[in-house]
């Protein structure tokens, strides 16, 4: 479960750190407010941390 993001340097954010409790987040605003920006900041580190060479290796060794 993600519990914490910290976002430094992406589009408009110089740094920002969110703690997300146990449950439902939600992420609501008006448009323009950065709800992308948060979400592609997420997947930045989500496809990072999959790219590694230990994922990579699982991967390979089951005939993906």
């Amino acid at each position: 479960m993600l519990t914490r993001l910290s976002i430094r340097d992406i589009v408009l954010i110089d740094r920002l750190d969110i703690d997300f409790a146990g449950g439902l987040a939600v992420l609501t605003g008006e448009t323009g407010a950065g709800k992308s920006i948060l979400l592609d900041a997420f997947a930045r580190w989500h496809w990072a941390r999959a790219a590694t060479p230990a994922w990579c290796a699982r991967a390979s060794s089951r005939g993906r």
